[in-house]
């Protein structure tokens, strides 16, 4: 049988929901914190149920959730089911913030209590699966929910979509365009109850605002010129699934009063209509401007924010995530080069360094298109600095190096090092004009690139080609 552990200081409680779910689950009893992450780290239970007011601390949550924090750090995997009396549910938010699966209110209602344990399981064992079978093709921690990132700031992304797949809250998912917003929420859809029913997604940025309403809303016949058939509305396609709705910061103010509307009584009406129509749905929500500011200018009302937002997750623009460039782009690489049927071997010395210290503005979209325009336009298996498509005052501005906190030393390396890259992509490797453009021989070019990393290989190719035509080395010193 599954094992469950009851945190409760209330011994009375311990022993009714132990005698209530004692003849489906195996079931361990803890009253404060040094039992309960004994009893964690004896038996690893799939499920625990916790109530945050424990000693030393009774009153209040502090050791509660401290708890909680230690469970989701020493078993990430494991449930936790925190389980409040009322007036707490602001606690209980935290909780869910902090990574419990899912809160649920005194008194108890034991058959209810299975239900969410049930589901809770459930997930559990579709997380394991798919941790064992990224393990087995060599892609764990590296490649989750079809989101590529090793990174320590997508790891945490990971974390939370792991922690928030399962329950029906609110997400809005927040970063620069191109960071791979939709994917998140489609990643949140793909573990929760819900993915057996639709994904709807609307770009309320995309659609002129006279049509929204009846996208989003749908009418009846004759609401309008031009109504011959009643239509349903995205959000009524929604139902049983979830409704995405992408750069929600774009969402005109009048229909911002009647989404919320929707989303506090879940109910709607079709234009033209008379009927309110009950919708089951997930809203997730994405946007890639500053909600604050937009909330402080009054272009977006603070209500709907919190209504949409209930966990936010900020997905990090690609320059601050360095450990992934180069992952990502062999990564494209491979994969246009299987749909173009071309052989790409990789990146060129200097197209590595040209890539990992380019700031990406339009993040892992932008990485993406220009690998694809690289590997149609290449002309040989190695793909150089010119074939990503940019313009050479891009390129110099693109690779130069930030000195910010560096020392006197570390600065003139990073030049020297920017000098070199810069110099073999304009002459597009030909060694012997970087190092007379540099004023320095070929050896001497050789060893730089090799004191930076840069590698040799076209280097060597180079020599060779020049010393079988000249019999000798007639660099520049």
């Amino acid at each position: 049988m599954e094992k469950i552990i009851i945190i409760d200081d209330d011994e009375e409680i311990r022993r009714q929901l132990k005698w209530g779910l004692g003849t489906g689950y195996t079931v361990f009893q803890a009253g404060n914190r040094a039992e309960a992450l004994s009893l964690l780290e004896k038996h690893s239970p799939k499920v625990v149920t916790l109530d945050l007011g424990l000693p030393p601390h009774a009153d209040g949550a502090e050791e509660g959730l401290s708890v909680l924090e230690a469970i989701v750090r020493q078993s990430p995997l494991t449930k936790v089911i925190v389980i409040t009396g009322n007036g707490e549910r602001d606690n209980a938010l935290k909780a869910i913030q902090a990574g419990a699966y899912d809160y649920y209110e005194k008194p108890v209602d034991l058959q209810e209590l299975k239900v969410i344990i049930n589901r809770a399981l459930h997930l559990y064992h579709i997380e394991r699966e798919n941790m064992e079978l990224h393990s087995g093709l060599g892609l764990a921690g590296t490649e989750t929910f079809g989101i590529v990132g090793q990174c320590a700031e997508m790891q945490k992304v990971f974390s939370t979509i792991r922690k928030i797949g399962s329950s029906d809250v609110s997400v809005l998912v927040m970063g620069e365009s191109g960071t791979g917003k939709e994917l998140a929420a489609k990643a949140i859809h793909s573990i929760s109850l819900r993915k057996d029913g639709p994904f709807v997604s609307v770009n309320c940025g995309a659609i002129p605002e006279n049509l929204l309403e009846s996208e989003f809303f749908g009418y009846e016949k004759g609401a309008f010129t031009g109504a011959h058939a009643q239509t349903q509305g995205k959000v009524e396609y929604a139902s049983k699934g979830t409704l995405f709705l992408d750069e929600i910061g774009e969402l005109p103010t009048n229909l911002q009063v009647k989404l919320l509307r929707f989303l506090q009584e879940r109910t709607m009406q079709r234009i033209g209509g008379r009927e309110d129509i009950l919708v089951d749905a997930r809203i997730l929500a994405a946007t890639n401007i500053d909600m604050a500011k937009a909330i402080s200018e009054g272009s977006f009302r603070e209500d709907l924010y919190y209504r949409i937002g209930v966990i936010t997750i900020t997905l990090p623009p690609l320059r601050e995530r360095e450990d992934d460039i180069l992952l990502l782009a062999n990564l494209f690489l491979m994969r246009f080069g299987e749909m173009f049927k071309k052989k790409i071997k990789g990146l060129s010395a200097s197209a590595r360094e040209f890539v990992g210290s380019y700031n990406w503005p339009g993040n892992v979209r932008e990485l993406e298109n220009r690998l694809q325009r690289a590997v149609i336009m290449a002309e040989s298996p190695v793909i150089e600095i010119h074939d990503l498509g940019f313009a050479g005052s891009e390129k110099s501005e693109a690779a130069a190096p930030s000195w910010n906190g560096m020392t006197l030393k570390e600065a003139r390396n990073s030049i020297e090092k920017h000098i070199i890259v810069s110099a073999i992509g304009r002459f597009r490797g030909n060694i012997a004009r970087t190092a007379a453009e540099l004023g320095v021989s070929r050896p001497t070019l050789y060893d730089l690139m090799k004191k930076h990393g840069l590698g040799n290989s076209s280097a060597e190719a180079e020599e060779k080609k020049t010393t079988s035509l000249k019999g000798e080395d007639n660099g520049v010193d």
